[in-house]
């Protein structure tokens, strides 16, 4: 089943083999990315994880990786990961990250209010949420602005690269999305 999902400026979907190489260039960027949990070490590495994610979505605890192409130029610019949870799946974690240069241009708010719409109304969600390592202000700032609401903070939960982070949770309901789409 093909999980195609267009806004405005963009196109996402899932993501393939072919598009490891553009991934692991802006992946592979350790300051850019800190706060990331997935910092792949080679290309092979993400072709790999690509190649093995199942192609059916609703798995549990699998992350699904979709790409994020700029129309216009025809370029993946950022990826995004959904890992469904929770009784019978009508949980999903969110995540994205996009190519610095593609940053700052609201191309992030467009992708995750396209993921959004998507789980709430084509895979019937219940529940979204977003887990955002407390110093990334700017994803903080995003989520925010999406509307989500801030849950819990967890210290040093959270074992990233050798130290323990806090952890902020996001959430929000299908029904708040429905009436914040009003």
């Amino acid at each position: 089943m093909e999980h195609l999902i267009e806004t405005e400026r963009l196109v996402i979907r899932l993501a393939e083999p072919k598009d490891a190489e553009s991934i692991f260039s802006y992946r592979s960027d350790f300051v850019e990315n800190k706060y990331q949990g997935w910092f792949p070490d080679s290309v092979e590495e993400v072709r790999d994880y690509i190649t093995n994610m199942p192609k059916v979505l609703d798995i549990n605890d699998i992350c699904f990786q979709f790409a994020i192409f700029l129309v216009c130029e025809k370029r993946l610019i950022g990826d995004m990961g959904i890992i469904f949870t929770n009784h019978d799946n009508m949980q999903a974690e969110i995540g994205c990250t996009l190519n610095k240069d593609y940053q700052g241009q609201g191309y992030a708010t467009e992708a995750l209010k396209g993921m959004v719409r998507f789980l709430f109304g084509t895979l019937n969600k219940h529940r979204i949420i977003a887990s955002v390592d407390p110093r990334n202000t700017g994803s903080i700032r995003l989520i925010e602005r999406l509307g989500f609401r801030k849950e819990a903070h967890f210290k040093e939960s959270y074992y990233l690269r050798g130290e323990w982070v806090d952890d902020v949770i996001y959430a929000k309901l299908k029904a708040e999305w429905v009436d914040n789409e009003k």
